[in-house]
């Protein structure tokens, strides 16, 4: 092949992968092609759109338009080129510059436009333009195809925000720069709970395509081993080395999508090229494991009904589907297919060593566009997918779906973070009991040289600890189990409630996140309300699942009972003015006032023996106003409280003795007393709301993955996962 060929197959994977940005222009120095002709500058740009150069396609359109910036065609092909190149806003941008300039003409304009700004995160800007899509009255959608597709894309968006409201409990970080490069990585599969495999063109700088060394700059499988400190394992990298385990790279191939078959004998690969057409290739290879020599053998393609010679044949897993090995791939044949990309299957004989001829996975998984990267959980029997032609978030998203090999129940999409509002695919846990995970993405925080979602990166999905607080409310006194109780768990940041549980027996559970500060809090009728802290505030990602136990105690509402003394509400001697240390106790007061909303209360304010009967009276008067006043400004209804001065009459301690001092200081004091209820001031129990403990879903993440009736004896599904490409 001549080098410029070469250049060719190079620039070809590189655009395809969204990343034409690498290769620094031959002539950025002195641009030739700058300085040509309105026409031949516009044979030129079109030629490296056809060639697959997005990039400097768009280079040169964008010359064009300067020079004649009303173009409807040339900001079409803007549109075009960034779309390619995944850079989302500007595609959208020149969509609606075209369709504006030039209606008639781009008449599907504003669907692309919406899809672009989907895929950017501009979810009702996309609807809007939907609708102004389907609604357009000079442009009459009769293509029911394209009429299905936009109100998929509407749904999507719909989904989207709602989901972004209530986001699963995972967090997403990148895998970091000792395994992603500015290149695209992907197809990972963990090495146990130590090391990931995946495969990277592992290109970090710009390339100079006149010195490109054709075996630097395709694809290979590469591994690195996690770090390691004193007490545990870590989730982060160190340094990616080459694969060496058989002899699988290939400096004249694309190598990507590694997988062992279940017992570890076999080990499945993509080899991809480009064909003369220009069109990529993959075939499905496999190599053995020679136990007497301790070696992998040389690997071979399959049978040419896996490795149809007229498709693309690509994503290989191996997964025990029941006592059955069953090989899944992603195939974009024609025959039986469904469209596009489909997930395909083969059953494995381990004793003739041979493959059935493959079945399609079924209507429920495939659609009219692409299904690629399967991974199958034998565990939980549930399959994971992505797809672009399903209900999604974003472009390509992750799917989970129950059943297989053929038939599946309901498909769920993962939502966010799993998915984003750019392209999320090869999906794989790690084989432990929390089931972290990878996936390959290009949403925002992926390495880039110049368009910061051009290029997929693996990121790390990491399932937060499932944290519950569970217990029983209790009655302070006599130590009964309290039925008909209504408990609250409220977020101390912005004091939200974020669940409310009528129990009946008297017991609770709530789910809780990392990081957060609760208060766990209970009202029945005839109580003062309990409350007790819960803090998750130091746990972390890495911490196992836990449930903590908090109980909470209630006092009996006991007509005229005294229940809050404010002992620490000190005054000036001979004024009604608090002294400085007398805060605290006020606002706690406040806050019992708050928690105890349907309390009303009686105020008692005294003051020590020291004056008259007449004078003690005023400056009673006046210190349970203050108090008062101080609750009113902490938002509690004066209504609900009434002063009762009590002067010097009633003391706590004797005065004129040793500690004569000491004494009427306590006797300067305020206290509450308990005269009723307010009704309907606080929520009570209600027989009629339905009783159930642990509400929220977060920790049965596959509660709707149900497992169809009858299909006891069909309990396969697919496989792996890897790099689309």
């Amino acid at each position: 092949m001549k080098f410029k060929h070469l250049l060719l197959l190079v620039a070809l994977f590189i655009s395809s992968a969204s990343q034409g940005q690498l290769f620094q222009n031959q002539i950025e120095k002195e641009d030739l092609i700058a300085r040509l002709p309105f026409a031949k500058k516009m044979r030129v740009a079109e030629g490296l759109y056809r060639a697959g150069s997005f990039d400097n396609a768009s280079k040169y359109f964008g010359q064009l338009k300067r020079e004649q910036p009303r173009n409807a065609y040339l900001a079409m092909m803007l549109a075009e080129c960034a779309r390619q190149s995944r850079d989302y806003p500007p595609a959208a941008k020149y969509y609606r510059e075209a369709y504006e300039l030039a209606p008639g003409l781009y008449p599907t304009n504003p669907y692309k436009e919406a899809d672009m700004l989907k895929s950017n995160g501009q979810y009702q800007d996309a609807i809007d333009r939907i609708n102004f899509f389907l609604n357009n009255p000079i442009y009459k959608v009769k293509d029911k195809k394209l009429r299905a597709m936009a109100m998929r894309l509407r749904d999507g968006a719909d989904m989207a925000m709602k989901s972004l409201a209530e986001p699963e409990p995972v967090y997403v970080k990148n895998a970091g720069p000792n395994v992603n490069t500015i290149a695209t990585e992907g197809a990972p599969m963990p090495l146990g709970d130590t090391a990931l495999l995946f495969s990277t063109m592992n290109v970090n700088q710009i390339i100079d395509v006149k010195k490109v060394n054709r075996a630097d700059y395709v694809a290979r499988l590469m591994w690195a081993p996690k770090e390691f400190d004193r007490t545990r394992i870590k989730d982060t990298f160190e340094v990616a080395m080459p694969f060496t385990d058989g002899r699988f790279n290939d400096p004249k191939f694309f190598i990507s999508n590694g997988s062992w078959s279940p017992g570890r004998q076999r080990f499945y690969y993509s080899q991809c090229a480009y064909q003369d057409s220009g069109k990529v290739r993959c075939e499905i290879r496999v190599a053995n494991w020679d136990t007497v020599r301790g070696i992998w053998g040389v690997s071979k393609p399959l049978d040419d009904f896996i490795n149809d010679p007229t498709s693309d044949n690509t994503n290989p897993y191996c997964g025990m589907v029941g006592k059955k090995e069953v090989l899944f791939f992603s195939s974009n044949r024609k025959s039986q297919g469904a469209g596009g990309y489909d997930i395909w299957y083969s059953v494995y004989d381990p004793k003739q060593k041979t493959y059935r001829r493959p079945q399609n996975c079924g209507k429920r998984i495939n659609t009219n566009r692409d299904e690629k990267t399967p991974w199958y959980d034998s565990k939980k029997g549930i399959l994971y997918f992505s797809s672009n032609g399903l209900l999604s978030v974003g472009g390509m998203d992750v799917f989970a779906a129950v059943g297989g090999p053929t038939r599946y129940g309901s498909v769920k999409n993962l939502g966010f973070p799993y998915n984003s509002p750019a392209d999320d695919f090869g999906y794989v846990e790690d084989n432990n009991a929390k089931g972290n995970a990878y996936v390959v993405s290009n949403r925002l925080g992926s390495m880039y040289l110049k368009n910061p979602t051009c290029c997929d990166d693996i990121w790390r999905v990491i399932k937060t600890p499932d944290l519950s607080v569970k217990g029983n409310v209790y009655d302070e006194a006599t130590g009964a189990l309290l039925a008909k109780t209504v408990i609250k768990m409220t977020d101390d940041d912005g004091n939200k409630v974020v669940d409310t549980f009528m129990s009946a027996s008297g017991n609770y559970k709530f789910n809780a996140y990392m990081g957060k500060n609760y208060t766990i809090s209970a009202d029945r009728e005839g109580y003062t309300s309990g409350s007790m802290p819960f803090s998750t505030a130091n746990m972390t990602s890495m911490d196992p699942d836990l449930e903590s136990t908090v109980d909470i105690y209630m006092r009996k509402i006991v007509k005229g009972d005294e229940v809050f003394k404010v002992s620490n509400v000190f005054y000036d001697f001979d004024i009604e003015r608090f002294q400085p240390g007398s805060y605290t106790s006020l606002d706690s007061l406040a806050g019992f006032m708050s928690a105890n909303s349907s309390l009303s209360v009686e105020v008692y304010s005294n003051t020590d023996g020291k004056g008259d009967d007449k004078y003690n009276d005023e400056l009673s008067v006046a210190r349970a106003q203050k108090v008062i006043d101080y609750l009113a400004g902490k938002g509690i209804d004066r209504a609900r409280m009434v002063a009762r001065p009590q002067g010097k009459r009633v003391k706590a301690q004797q005065e004129g003795g040793a500690n004569d001092a000491e004494a009427r200081a306590m006797n300067r004091r305020t206290y509450f007393r308990i005269i009723g209820e307010v009704p309907g001031r606080r929520i009570m129990y209600d027989d009629n709301r339905p009783e159930y403990i642990d509400k929220s879903t977060k920790g049965q993440r596959d509660q709707n993955l149900q497992v169809p009736e009858n299909e006891e004896a069909d309990q396969g599904v697919i496989p792996a996962e890897a790099q689309t490409k």
